[in-house]
């Protein structure tokens, strides 16, 4: 859960979400970095009709420009990489941190290897550090090198990261539990519900419908398993160098937070982010100091009072000006007093290590999607363990809704295309061409993947 975009977390209660409240790095890419704000431009606009063809050209940068796919497809099969790494990383004994380490540290080795020749400098590397949650955590726990947290036989681990190739995101989020065999009990109940949930999501996030159709049938897919969605999360529109962009779709409808409605259009591209939990679905901030990651608030600006501040603030501009980064990659001692003032004066978005209450078992999945005109392609994915919930669907509407396919049919049949090795393990990803996805029911020996 990113968010503010892997997880979006309102840190202000009854706050109403707009689209221009939302999309706070829109409003100033083109003071930051004129490339950066390409994504921004419609073909309506008087500055698109205004431009030259090469103009254009260099504007085009959504679904419809080849070269655009390529790099989300690039940034997807890196992350899917790094996160079949870190899962087999996860055994018992093995510090967190450790973990984290790797996972970002094998991005951005494979991303250094991309575009070497290209004629002009390609920036690519992580989007999201690496986070791993245990049991009851939430999210966004990427401790710093001196935490001495290790994972237990039977942690159930929510891993969550991302990648990026010239600002194109390719996001993922999985859930792992340390242990040999099947999973079983409430633990597979709650991956079950998350599961199966993306599942539907991924059958509705498409064009013509609605982001409400997708919040309330996640909710019921969760209730199914007797399971909450967790409130707080948004899942968002991706952009070039935009991790939340404006569309998004609330995890949770409820009088106190709301967002616009929204329809999804060809050419879009979303991270779907899913979490479930077998307790309440209110996670609580314990404790401030477990917050790691941050992303520059581009549109605020303040003249910082502390030398320390300052210095910080300038390395976070030079390093990582619009994506969230870990302060890990600052020196440890003087970050902790820098950031302290950064974000207090809105410089800086937190994003906080949220928890349930102990005892009770999170499950995390998100994926993104792109919404191509030939239907929904899911490029990033990993395959679950065996999963034995203690639950069975027999709901006709979330059948229907697996039933749904994701890819548009053609005119006149034709070949279905074999999906390639690699790419998405799960029903309906990649370039497969099946259309259904069972719901997980107990007993079962095969889950689908995601």
């Amino acid at each position: 859960m990113h968010s503010p975009s892997l997880f979006s977390y309102f840190r202000r209660f009854g706050r109403v979400m707009h689209e221009d409240s939302l999309d706070s790095a829109d409003s100033m890419l083109i003071r930051l970095a004129p490339s950066l704000a390409a994504a921004n431009f419609t073909r309506n606009s008087t500055a698109w009709k205004t431009m030259s063809d090469e103009e254009r050209e260099e504007k085009e940068l959504d679904l419809t420009s080849p070269e655009v796919v390529t790099k989300y497809k690039n940034a997807a099969e890196i992350v899917n990489k790094a996160l079949q790494l870190v899962v087999k990383e996860c055994k018992p004994k093995t510090k967190i941190v450790d973990i984290c380490e790797k996972g970002d540290a094998f991005i951005r080795e494979q991303t250094g290897n991309m575009y070497k020749n290209a004629k002009k400098k390609i920036e690519r590397g992580v989007a999201f550090p690496t986070c791993l949650s245990v049991n009851n955590t939430v999210c966004h726990f990427s401790p710093l090198a001196s935490d001495t947290s290790e994972l237990q036989e039977g942690d159930m681990v929510k891993i969550d990261m991302g990648c990026h190739i010239d600002g194109f995101i390719a996001v993922v989020a999985h859930t792992h539990v340390v242990q040999e065999g099947p999973v079983t009990s409430r633990k597979a109940d709650v991956v079950a519900a998350a599961n199966t949930a993306a599942e539907v999501a991924l059958r509705l996030v498409r064009p013509g419908k609605n982001n409400k159709d997708v919040t309330d049938a996640i909710q019921k897919v969760a209730a199914a398993y007797d399971c909450k969605i967790v409130e707080g999360v948004l899942s968002h529109q991706l952009k070039q160098f935009v991790i939340d962009g404006n569309k998004v779709i609330l995890s949770v409808s409820n009088p106190d937070t709301r967002v616009d409605d929204a329809e999804f259009e060809e050419n879009e591209v979303y991270a779907v982010d899913i979490v479930a939990s077998t307790g309440e679905g209110k996670p609580k901030l314990l404790d401030e100091k477990q917050t790691t990651i941050y992303k520059r608030a581009v549109d605020k600006n303040y003249h910082l009072k502390m030398k320390t501040s300052r210095f910080i603030f300038s390395e976070i501009n030079q390093k990582f000006p619009i994506l969230p980064f870990t302060a890990r990659a600052l020196e440890e001692k003087r970050a902790r007093l820098g950031l302290v003032e950064c974000v207090n004066h809105d410089l800086l978005q937190p994003y906080p290590v949220l928890h349930e209450k102990p005892g009770d078992y999170v499950a995390h999945i998100k994926f993104t999607v792109l919404l191509m005109p030939n239907g929904s392609d899911r490029i990033t994915s990993h395959p679950l363990q065996e999963l034995q919930p203690t639950k069975t669907i027999d709901d006709p509407e979330i059948k229907a809704w697996l039933a749904l396919g994701t890819k548009t049919k053609k005119k006149g049949g034709g070949k279905k295309k074999k999906g390639k090795k690699g790419e998405g393990e799960g029903e309906g990803e990649g370039e497969g061409e099946k259309a259904d996805a069972e719901p997980m029911e107990a007993s079962t020996n095969d889950a689908p993947a995601s």
